[in-house]
């Protein structure tokens, strides 16, 4: 029966004064403030990435300085997958969520993961139906209240499910105030249950669970300090599974074991052959190689009427499947820029020209006799996501590869830059075009990085598809010819050249290190991300040595706080 509690619009009130009860318990704790740096959605900001590759001799005395995360909030990913393991809900409510914003490339930024009164209000809904439907299903109940004697049971519940709720032990203040429902219930002539279902909902929308809580012994010291157990926990799970701590992963902690490299180490590879691991694919992948933004690629249906939505998932897939293998298989992360495999079903293998495999669903394949579709270069997915939906560009293939495999990215370009012209012949190649537009004096500073690397890969159409003539008919011209004479002459060239370039390891190791921590690099960060990747590739270069080479570093593994001086 739907308690009466639900039915008085007074009670909305009361939870939002449960809810100021909860976050009343924070004693002491001083919320930090956001450092807002530059990304992709924060404009009017331009700070330059960390230089890789510091001087040999520069680290060494370097002070070890781990940084400091702002508070960290849920983004949406993170919310529906913790709800998922929590409560055993694949609604996905967050997609009823505001939009959250990126910066440095990635949603899980802290600092630009703001709380507005729109989102408040979303979570106190979101709390509600979440408990309502766990508890008709059972999920919750893990003893039987008694309406003459209702406490032990509801403190059951509650502790139980706050422990799990907010990942770390509760004390008994807090389940105290959590027990103060039932005392309000009571008050306004409900029942137990009505009770504890707004104690439940309250532990939903408490800071304890809406945002990760790290504690500095002193918030205004400079000097490091090691995570406890439980934040470490929370760190690791929503780094490789954008969820929360399991109970193995909580007993651990609660057992003072994650102290142990071994023990860290033991547990990055279980959970990484766990299926949750799917959330690092999805969301660090999905950001990191743009498969997220499959979602929104729109190709001419004129010009490409071939793409659809069974080709969308298909390449979204293959991407997804690649990327999944190098997390758990022995392949080098640098082989991402050659693999010799991929995945495809008939319709995307028919789409790339390749025999189909008989299945309507991806299956492995091998490329060795298909060198044009090895790599990332040749994922269909990567391909249109860099293209115009008219035309293919050769700008931000380019860009793609500065920003995410180099970290290079090219400044903004300066305002009022002319559009790329059209052609002058009906059979002038794209070569050709780019050329009259780098010979702007204001673009050729960027465009002569650019532009290269984008047409080595102008034999892809854009939906991915290999080709040897232009949509105009003009034979396609995809050398590339960088600045220092370097020629660039088909796919081949640009695999090569990306792969054995040295600054690939730490390029990758910056990404990979922005996501874990949920912050942005600086220039004060170069020389551990230099230290990270070198002990990744001494270990094997395989992707699983590059997350055991980050977990297990100072910067995971410890924070700071942050003095008046360094506060925006």
């Amino acid at each position: 029966m739907t308690p009466r509690l639900r039915r008085r619009p007074g009670w909305r009130m009361l939870a939002g004064a449960g809810s100021a009860l909860l976050l009343a318990g924070c004693d002491g704790d001083k919320l930090p403030q956001a450092q807002v740096r530059p990304g992709e959605d924060v404009p009017g900001l331009d700070v330059p990435p960390p230089d890789g590759n510091p001087p040999q001799n520069a680290c060494g005395d370097a002070p070890k300085d781990p940084g400091r995360v702002t508070l960290h909030r849920l983004n949406r990913a993170e919310y529906d997958a913790t709800v998922r393991d929590l409560l055993g809900d694949t609604t996905q409510p967050a997609r009823d969520f505001p939009a959250d914003d990126h910066g440095y490339g990635f949603d899980n930024n802290a600092d630009v993961l703001s709380m507005s009164p729109l989102l408040m209000e979303k979570y106190s809904t979101a709390a509600e139906k979440l408990v309502e439907a766990a508890w008709k299903k059972g999920t919750l109940r893990t003893c039987t209240l008694d309406a003459a004697n209702p406490e032990p049971c509801a403190r059951d519940i509650l502790s139980g499910f706050a422990r799990r709720a907010w990942r770390r032990p509760v004390t008994k203040q807090e389940v105290d105030r959590l027990m103060d429902f039932l005392a309000l219930a009571k008050r306004h002539g409900d029942t137990p249950e009505a009770g504890v279902k707004l104690a439940l909902r309250s532990v939903l929308v408490s800071p304890h669970f809406l945002f990760r809580v790290e504690k500095d012994p002193d918030p205004k010291s400079p000097t490091p300090h090691r995570l406890n157990d439980f934040e470490l926990a929370s760190r690791l799970s929503y780094f490789l599974w954008s969820s929360m701590p399991d109970e193995q992963l909580l007993a651990a902690a609660e057992a003072g074991k994650l102290r142990d490299s071994k023990e860290l180490e033991a547990q990055v590879r279980r959970m990484l052959a766990d299926p949750k691991a799917r959330g690092l694919v999805e969301n660090f992948g999905g950001q990191w190689l743009y498969t997220r933004a499959m979602d929104s690629a729109e190709p001419d249906k004129t010009l490409y009427g071939a793409f659809n939505e069974d080709l969308r998932s298909a390449m979204r897939q293959e991407t997804q499947l690649v990327f999944r293998e190098f997390i758990t298989g022995d392949y080098k992360l640098r082989d991402l820029v050659d693999a010799p495999f991929t995945y495809v079903n008939d319709a995307l293998a028919r789409h790339y020209g390749l025999p189909p495999p008989g299945s309507g669903t991806p299956v492995r394949v091998d490329l060795s006799r298909h060198p044009e579709r090895q790599g990332l270069f040749g994922h269909g997915s990567l391909l249109t996501v860099t293209s115009n939906p008219d035309r293919t560009s050769p700008v931000q293939r380019g860009v793609w590869v500065l920003e995410q495999l180099l970290c290079l990215p090219p400044p903004p370009p300066p305002p009022d830059v002319e559009n790329l012209p059209p052609p002058m012949r009906p059979d002038m190649t794209m070569k050709e075009r780019m050329a009259i537009h780098r010979s702007n004096p204001a673009c050729q500073g960027c465009h002569r990085m650019m532009d290269p690397l984008g047409l080595a890969l102008e034999n892809y159409d854009p939906i991915g598809r290999w080709r040897m003539r232009e949509v105009s008919g003009a034979p396609v011209d995809a050398k590339g010819d960088l600045p220092d004479g370097t020629i660039l002459d088909g796919v081949g060239d640009m695999r090569r050249f990306v792969k054995s370039d040295p600054k690939l390891p730490a390029c990758l190791t910056e990404h990979l290190l922005t996501y874990a921590l949920g912050r942005g690099m600086s220039e004060a960060d170069a020389c551990a991300v230099r230290e990270i990747a070198a002990t990744a590739e001494a270990s094997g270069g395989r992707f699983t040595d590059y997350i055991l080479s980050i977990v297990l570093s100072d910067h995971f593994t410890q924070r700071r706080g942050e003095t008046e001086a360094q506060q925006p």
